[in-house]
């Protein structure tokens, strides 16, 4: 049970890093950290003042006891003149306490003074070593980014990406589609060639009307072809056919030699 329990965790932990790693944004953990070393140095400059503060009201309260101090030192100094060494003695004594209470004060305040030079040392590497890092962050970045770019470039080129991937996968698939169309062009177009399919698109006719039409046509050049080769036996000149008519048409001089022949007959009756 425990070394199941041990695989599902190394799973868990491969598949979380993994993930990690693949959501993680090296600019934009650059400037979380950055932005994390920045307060970082706020939080220094607060603690450099607080220990100012601090060394500040151990000298205030030195400079009160070096005063009480010189107060009790002026009244010893007046009670001995007026005959009354019990309160110089008194006076004295608390001098002293006071004394060694701004002692204390000003150890405290050289202690202080220490613990804030070097605060304000440390702080003054971390801010140069903030500086320091925002520059190397900011060129990072840049290099990260164009480095992103040219990749993006690359795998469009190289159609590595997944949108030139599709854009590929369009393409191909336009190719196979016009292939088919001219393959079903050319198909339909050697039927129609062939007879197996008719043309519509020409004449609206179909295959019998056009010989239907042809015969018609070939007995009427038959028929005129005849008429002139009897006209031409007899000395005529070839009578003119209408289209479609097998009946010959006369020409204007036989019109004319026709109706003179008529007004003779008729003279010669009266």
């Amino acid at each position: 049970m425990s070394s199941i329990l041990k695989r599902m965790s190394l799973i868990f932990k491969a598949k979380a890093n993994k993930a990690l790693d693949a959501a993680e944004d090296p600019r934009e953990t650059l400037d979380y950290s950055y932005t994390q070393m920045q307060e970082m140095l706020t939080k220094m400059r607060r603690g450099v003042a607080d220990v100012a503060t601090s060394r500040k009201r151990v000298e205030l309260q030195a400079q009160q006891l070096r005063q009480s101090s010189a107060k009790l030192q002026t009244q010893a100094q007046r009670a001995l003149a007026a005959g009354r060494e019990d309160l110089a003695r008194e006076a004295l004594t608390r001098k002293s306490g006071v004394d060694q209470q701004m002692i204390d004060l000003q150890s405290q305040a050289a202690n202080l003074q220490t613990t804030e030079d070097k605060l304000v040392d440390n702080m003054r590497r971390l801010q140069a070593k903030i500086e320091s890092f925002r520059t190397q962050k900011e060129t990072i970045k840049a290099q990260y980014t164009a480095a992103e770019a040219e990749t993006k470039v690359n795998e469009a080129f190289s159609g590595v990406s997944e949108e030139m991937g599709d854009v590929g996968m369009a393409i191909d698939r336009a190719k196979d589609k016009t292939a088919q169309m001219q393959a079903r062009s050319g198909a339909i177009d050697e039927l129609i060639a062939s007879g197996a399919l008719d043309d519509a698109s020409i004449d609206g006719k179909d295959d019998i009307t056009r010989e239907l039409e042809q015969m018609s046509a070939t007995s009427d050049v038959e028929a005129q072809l005849a008429q002139m080769k009897a006209q031409l036996g007899a000395g005529q000149a070839p009578a003119q056919l209408e289209p479609g008519d097998s009946t010959p048409t006369a020409t204007p001089a036989e019109t004319a030699s026709g109706e003179n022949a008529t007004s003779d007959k008729g003279s010669a009756q009266s």
